[in-house]
Protein backbone atom coordinates (compact mmCIF):
# COMPACT_ATOMS: atom_id res chain seq x y z
CA UNK A 1 0.00 0.00 0.00
CA UNK A 2 1.44 3.40 -0.99
CA UNK A 3 2.12 5.69 2.25
CA UNK A 4 -0.79 8.75 3.16
CA UNK A 5 0.70 11.67 4.80
CA UNK A 6 -0.40 14.75 6.44
CA UNK A 7 -0.15 18.28 4.77
CA UNK A 8 1.41 19.00 7.47
CA UNK A 9 4.04 16.10 7.73
CA UNK A 10 4.74 16.52 3.86
CA UNK A 11 5.99 19.65 4.73
CA UNK A 12 8.16 18.71 7.79
CA UNK A 13 9.57 15.93 5.89
CA UNK A 14 10.44 18.81 3.03
CA UNK A 15 11.97 21.30 5.58
CA UNK A 16 14.03 18.80 7.36
CA UNK A 17 15.61 17.26 3.71
CA UNK A 18 16.42 20.54 2.77
CA UNK A 19 18.19 21.36 6.32
CA UNK A 20 20.32 18.00 6.10
CA UNK A 21 20.91 18.64 1.82
CA UNK A 22 22.46 22.60 2.87
CA UNK A 23 23.90 23.73 5.70
CA UNK A 24 22.86 27.69 4.61
CA UNK A 25 19.50 26.53 5.14
CA UNK A 26 17.70 27.83 8.66
CA UNK A 27 14.47 28.00 10.04
CA UNK A 28 13.63 31.58 11.60
CA UNK A 29 9.46 32.35 12.97
CA UNK A 30 7.31 32.78 16.02
CA UNK A 31 7.17 29.43 17.94
CA UNK A 32 9.07 27.78 15.08
CA UNK A 33 11.81 25.77 17.68
CA UNK A 34 10.89 24.42 20.91
CA UNK A 35 7.04 24.60 20.78
CA UNK A 36 7.57 22.63 17.17
CA UNK A 37 5.70 25.57 15.22
CA UNK A 38 2.05 27.08 15.81
CA UNK A 39 0.74 24.34 13.64
CA UNK A 40 3.51 21.69 14.07
CA UNK A 41 4.73 22.16 11.10
CA UNK A 42 8.36 22.69 12.49
CA UNK A 43 7.53 19.61 14.94
CA UNK A 44 10.70 17.82 16.02
CA UNK A 45 13.27 20.00 13.63
CA UNK A 46 14.60 21.85 16.65
CA UNK A 47 15.43 18.65 18.22
CA UNK A 48 17.17 17.24 15.54
CA UNK A 49 19.54 20.65 13.90
CA UNK A 50 19.51 22.63 17.33
CA UNK A 51 19.37 26.52 17.82
CA UNK A 52 21.31 27.71 15.21
CA UNK A 53 18.73 26.00 12.47
CA UNK A 54 15.96 26.61 13.54
CA UNK A 55 15.36 29.89 15.61
CA UNK A 56 12.83 31.29 17.55
CA UNK A 57 11.69 34.82 16.69
CA UNK A 58 10.02 37.73 18.64
CA UNK A 59 6.41 38.84 17.48
CA UNK A 60 7.82 41.40 15.28
CA UNK A 61 7.54 39.96 11.77
CA UNK A 62 8.89 43.52 10.44
CA UNK A 63 11.93 42.45 12.05
CA UNK A 64 12.33 39.06 11.67
CA UNK A 65 11.52 38.81 7.83
CA UNK A 66 13.29 42.01 7.51
CA UNK A 67 16.39 40.17 9.07
CA UNK A 68 15.41 36.86 6.80
CA UNK A 69 16.02 39.08 3.69
CA UNK A 70 19.44 40.92 4.99
CA UNK A 71 20.49 36.96 5.51
CA UNK A 72 19.95 35.83 2.74
CA UNK A 73 21.55 38.39 0.38
CA UNK A 74 24.96 37.11 2.18
CA UNK A 75 24.15 33.45 1.10
CA UNK A 76 21.81 32.06 3.88
CA UNK A 77 18.37 30.13 2.98
CA UNK A 78 16.01 31.55 5.33
CA UNK A 79 12.45 30.22 5.56
CA UNK A 80 10.65 32.52 7.42
CA UNK A 81 6.84 30.86 9.08
CA UNK A 82 4.29 33.43 9.72
CA UNK A 83 1.63 32.39 11.76
CA UNK A 84 -0.91 34.09 9.49
CA UNK A 85 0.15 35.51 6.57
CA UNK A 86 -2.35 38.05 7.05
CA UNK A 87 0.80 39.43 9.41
CA UNK A 88 2.91 39.94 6.63
CA UNK A 89 1.51 43.28 5.99
CA UNK A 90 3.59 44.23 8.98
CA UNK A 91 6.76 43.49 7.34
CA UNK A 92 5.33 45.04 3.53
CA UNK A 93 8.18 47.34 2.65
CA UNK A 94 10.67 44.20 3.20
CA UNK A 95 8.99 41.92 1.31
CA UNK A 96 7.62 44.03 -1.25
CA UNK A 97 10.26 46.59 -2.00
CA UNK A 98 12.97 44.72 -0.93
CA UNK A 99 13.61 41.20 -1.46
CA UNK A 100 11.67 42.03 -4.79
CA UNK A 101 13.76 44.30 -6.37
CA UNK A 102 16.81 43.54 -5.01
CA UNK A 103 18.26 41.29 -7.53
CA UNK A 104 16.58 44.05 -10.21
CA UNK A 105 18.48 46.71 -8.70
CA UNK A 106 21.79 45.22 -8.55
CA UNK A 107 21.94 43.92 -11.89
CA UNK A 108 21.97 40.37 -10.79
CA UNK A 109 24.78 40.59 -8.40
CA UNK A 110 22.31 39.95 -5.36
CA UNK A 111 19.76 37.39 -5.05
CA UNK A 112 17.72 36.91 -1.89
CA UNK A 113 16.69 33.19 -2.16
CA UNK A 114 14.55 33.50 1.13
CA UNK A 115 10.94 31.91 1.57
CA UNK A 116 8.48 33.29 3.68
CA UNK A 117 5.49 30.55 4.51
CA UNK A 118 2.56 30.37 6.00
CA UNK A 119 -1.19 29.52 5.92
CA UNK A 120 -2.95 32.23 3.65
CA UNK A 121 -6.81 31.15 4.15
CA UNK A 122 -10.26 32.10 5.83
CA UNK A 123 -12.80 29.53 6.83
CA UNK A 124 -11.38 29.20 10.35
CA UNK A 125 -13.30 31.60 12.01
CA UNK A 126 -10.61 33.76 13.33
CA UNK A 127 -11.58 37.25 11.90
CA UNK A 128 -10.88 39.67 9.28
CA UNK A 129 -7.52 40.50 10.58
CA UNK A 130 -6.21 36.63 10.84
CA UNK A 131 -8.12 35.57 7.28
CA UNK A 132 -6.09 37.30 4.35
CA UNK A 133 -5.58 35.37 1.14
CA UNK A 134 -3.03 37.86 -0.38
CA UNK A 135 -1.57 35.82 -3.38
CA UNK A 136 -2.97 37.89 -5.88
CA UNK A 137 -0.88 41.36 -4.46
CA UNK A 138 2.17 39.34 -3.90
CA UNK A 139 1.79 37.72 -7.59
CA UNK A 140 1.68 41.59 -8.87
CA UNK A 141 4.91 42.46 -7.43
CA UNK A 142 7.62 41.40 -10.15
CA UNK A 143 10.51 39.93 -8.76
CA UNK A 144 8.75 37.53 -6.14
CA UNK A 145 7.34 34.03 -6.94
CA UNK A 146 3.49 32.71 -5.23
CA UNK A 147 3.36 29.21 -4.82
CA UNK A 148 0.09 27.85 -3.31
CA UNK A 149 -0.20 23.75 -2.68
CA UNK A 150 -3.56 21.74 -3.01
CA UNK A 151 -1.69 18.30 -1.79
CA UNK A 152 0.85 16.96 0.47
CA UNK A 153 2.39 15.54 -2.28
CA UNK A 154 2.58 19.08 -4.00
CA UNK A 155 3.44 20.81 -0.42
CA UNK A 156 6.74 18.57 -0.47
CA UNK A 157 7.56 18.84 -3.76
CA UNK A 158 7.45 22.76 -3.67
CA UNK A 159 8.83 23.18 -0.66
CA UNK A 160 12.04 21.80 -1.63
CA UNK A 161 12.07 23.97 -4.91
CA UNK A 162 11.29 26.79 -3.60
CA UNK A 163 13.66 26.75 -1.05
CA UNK A 164 16.69 25.64 -3.44
CA UNK A 165 15.47 28.61 -5.70
CA UNK A 166 17.32 31.95 -6.12
CA UNK A 167 14.29 34.15 -5.88
CA UNK A 168 11.82 35.22 -3.10
CA UNK A 169 9.22 32.57 -2.84
CA UNK A 170 5.83 33.54 -1.18
CA UNK A 171 4.59 29.70 0.17
CA UNK A 172 0.92 29.76 1.02
CA UNK A 173 -0.48 27.37 2.74
CA UNK A 174 -4.25 26.34 4.18
CA UNK A 175 -5.02 25.21 7.88
CA UNK A 176 -7.50 23.77 6.70
CA UNK A 177 -4.94 21.46 4.62
CA UNK A 178 -2.46 20.78 7.31
CA UNK A 179 -4.44 17.40 8.81
CA UNK A 180 -5.63 15.86 5.48
CA UNK A 181 -3.75 13.13 3.81
CA UNK A 182 -2.78 11.90 0.52
CA UNK A 183 -0.19 9.55 -0.83
CA UNK A 184 2.96 10.86 -0.55
CA UNK A 185 5.98 8.32 -1.89
CA UNK A 186 9.15 7.38 -0.09
CA UNK A 187 11.94 9.02 -1.24
CA UNK A 188 13.97 5.60 -2.62
CA UNK A 189 10.64 4.92 -4.44
CA UNK A 190 11.19 8.62 -6.66
CA UNK A 191 13.34 8.43 -9.52
CA UNK A 192 16.72 10.75 -8.63
CA UNK A 193 15.95 9.55 -4.76
CA UNK A 194 13.36 13.01 -4.03
CA UNK A 195 10.94 14.67 -4.72
CA UNK A 196 11.25 17.86 -6.49
CA UNK A 197 8.57 19.87 -8.66
CA UNK A 198 9.55 22.80 -10.53
CA UNK A 199 8.04 26.07 -9.62
CA UNK A 200 6.05 26.91 -12.87
CA UNK A 201 4.15 23.53 -13.35
CA UNK A 202 0.41 23.21 -13.23
CA UNK A 203 -0.96 19.78 -12.48
CA UNK A 204 -3.97 18.33 -14.10
CA UNK A 205 -5.58 16.67 -10.89
CA UNK A 206 -8.76 15.09 -13.08
CA UNK A 207 -8.45 14.76 -16.82
CA UNK A 208 -11.85 15.98 -18.64
CA UNK A 209 -13.43 16.92 -21.91
CA UNK A 210 -16.29 19.24 -21.36
CA UNK A 211 -15.27 22.28 -19.29
CA UNK A 212 -11.98 22.93 -17.44
CA UNK A 213 -12.40 23.74 -13.60
CA UNK A 214 -9.27 25.67 -12.90
CA UNK A 215 -8.05 26.80 -9.38
CA UNK A 216 -5.31 27.16 -6.68
CA UNK A 217 -4.75 26.22 -3.26
CA UNK A 218 -7.67 24.44 -1.43
CA UNK A 219 -10.42 25.68 -3.79
CA UNK A 220 -8.89 22.51 -6.09
CA UNK A 221 -9.95 20.37 -3.35
CA UNK A 222 -13.56 21.76 -3.72
CA UNK A 223 -13.46 21.97 -7.42
CA UNK A 224 -12.25 17.92 -7.21
CA UNK A 225 -15.33 17.70 -5.48
CA UNK A 226 -17.93 19.60 -7.53
CA UNK A 227 -16.24 17.33 -10.79
CA UNK A 228 -17.42 13.90 -8.79
CA UNK A 229 -20.98 15.33 -8.51
CA UNK A 230 -20.95 17.01 -12.08
CA UNK A 231 -20.01 13.20 -13.51
CA UNK A 232 -22.75 11.68 -11.01
CA UNK A 233 -25.49 13.52 -11.31
CA UNK A 234 -25.29 14.93 -14.46
CA UNK A 235 -23.14 13.60 -16.99
CA UNK A 236 -20.16 16.21 -17.53
CA UNK A 237 -17.29 15.18 -17.39
CA UNK A 238 -14.95 18.12 -15.82
CA UNK A 239 -11.20 18.70 -15.88
CA UNK A 240 -9.24 20.21 -13.15
CA UNK A 241 -6.03 21.82 -13.17
CA UNK A 242 -4.27 23.13 -10.32
CA UNK A 243 -1.83 25.79 -11.06
CA UNK A 244 0.17 25.28 -8.08
CA UNK A 245 2.34 28.50 -8.74
CA UNK A 246 0.54 31.02 -9.51
CA UNK A 247 3.61 32.69 -10.43
CA UNK A 248 5.76 31.82 -12.34
CA UNK A 249 2.41 30.39 -13.94
CA UNK A 250 2.11 27.44 -16.38
CA UNK A 251 -0.05 29.22 -19.07
CA UNK A 252 -0.01 26.21 -21.28
CA UNK A 253 -1.57 23.32 -19.23
CA UNK A 254 -4.03 26.15 -18.87
CA UNK A 255 -4.62 27.14 -22.45
CA UNK A 256 -4.31 23.38 -24.10
CA UNK A 257 -7.12 22.59 -21.51
CA UNK A 258 -9.76 25.09 -22.56
CA UNK A 259 -8.57 24.22 -25.58
CA UNK A 260 -9.74 20.79 -25.04
CA UNK A 261 -13.14 21.38 -23.33
CA UNK A 262 -14.28 24.64 -24.83
CA UNK A 263 -14.98 26.24 -21.37
CA UNK A 264 -13.32 27.31 -18.09
CA UNK A 265 -14.62 28.30 -14.51
CA UNK A 266 -11.57 29.50 -12.72
CA UNK A 267 -12.39 28.95 -8.45
CA UNK A 268 -10.38 30.69 -5.60
CA UNK A 269 -10.92 31.48 -1.94
CA UNK A 270 -9.30 34.95 -3.09
CA UNK A 271 -11.33 37.62 -3.38
CA UNK A 272 -13.15 38.57 -6.73
CA UNK A 273 -11.50 42.18 -7.40
CA UNK A 274 -8.40 42.11 -9.08
CA UNK A 275 -7.79 38.28 -8.12
CA UNK A 276 -6.19 35.58 -9.22
CA UNK A 277 -9.13 34.75 -11.39
CA UNK A 278 -9.17 37.71 -13.43
CA UNK A 279 -5.57 37.06 -14.52
CA UNK A 280 -6.41 33.89 -15.60
CA UNK A 281 -9.43 34.88 -17.64
CA UNK A 282 -8.15 37.85 -19.33
CA UNK A 283 -5.20 35.22 -20.55
CA UNK A 284 -7.59 32.57 -21.44
CA UNK A 285 -9.93 35.30 -23.45
CA UNK A 286 -6.97 36.72 -25.29
CA UNK A 287 -5.32 33.89 -26.52
CA UNK A 288 -7.70 30.96 -26.60
CA UNK A 289 -10.81 33.03 -27.11
CA UNK A 290 -11.96 31.03 -30.45
CA UNK A 291 -12.13 28.12 -28.83
CA UNK A 292 -14.66 28.85 -26.82
CA UNK A 293 -18.19 28.04 -26.60
CA UNK A 294 -19.28 29.83 -23.28
CA UNK A 295 -18.24 32.86 -21.70
CA UNK A 296 -15.01 32.36 -19.02
CA UNK A 297 -16.27 32.52 -15.37
CA UNK A 298 -14.94 33.08 -11.92
CA UNK A 299 -15.99 31.84 -8.61
CA UNK A 300 -14.18 33.68 -5.54
CA UNK A 301 -14.83 34.30 -1.59
CA UNK A 302 -17.25 37.03 -0.96
CA UNK A 303 -16.44 40.25 -1.76
CA UNK A 304 -16.23 41.29 1.85
CA UNK A 305 -14.06 40.98 5.31
CA UNK A 306 -13.91 37.53 6.65
CA UNK A 307 -17.05 36.89 8.70
CA UNK A 308 -16.37 35.82 11.65
CA UNK A 309 -19.45 33.72 12.38
CA UNK A 310 -19.01 30.07 11.55
CA UNK A 311 -22.09 29.97 9.37
CA UNK A 312 -21.34 32.88 7.47
CA UNK A 313 -17.89 32.16 6.61
CA UNK A 314 -18.66 28.87 5.76
CA UNK A 315 -21.57 30.91 2.75
CA UNK A 316 -18.84 33.29 2.01
CA UNK A 317 -16.39 30.89 0.47
CA UNK A 318 -17.37 28.95 -2.46
CA UNK A 319 -18.65 25.39 -2.22
CA UNK A 320 -18.89 22.40 -4.43
CA UNK A 321 -22.69 23.66 -5.21
CA UNK A 322 -21.76 27.07 -5.90
CA UNK A 323 -19.39 25.35 -8.46
CA UNK A 324 -21.93 23.43 -10.04
CA UNK A 325 -24.38 25.39 -10.40
CA UNK A 326 -21.91 27.84 -12.20
CA UNK A 327 -20.80 25.42 -14.25
CA UNK A 328 -23.98 23.98 -15.27
CA UNK A 329 -24.96 27.22 -16.43
CA UNK A 330 -22.42 27.55 -19.30
CA UNK A 331 -22.42 23.90 -20.13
Amino acid sequence: MPRKITYRKALNEGLDEELANDDNVVIIGEEVAEYNGAYKVTEGLWDKWGDKRVVDAPISEAGFIGMGIGASMLGVRPVMELMFFSFAYVAFDQMMNNAATCRYMSGGLINVPIVVRGPANGGTNVGATHSHTPENIFANMPGLKVVSPSTAYDAKGLIKSAIRDNDPVYFMESTVLYGQEWEVPENDEIEGGELLIPLGSADIKKEGTDISLIAHGRAVITALEAAEILSAEHGINAEVVDLRSIRPLDEQTILESVKKTNRAVYIEENKPFCGVGAQIASMIQEKVFDYLDAPVLRISSMDSPAIYSPPLEKAQIPDAALIVKKALSIC
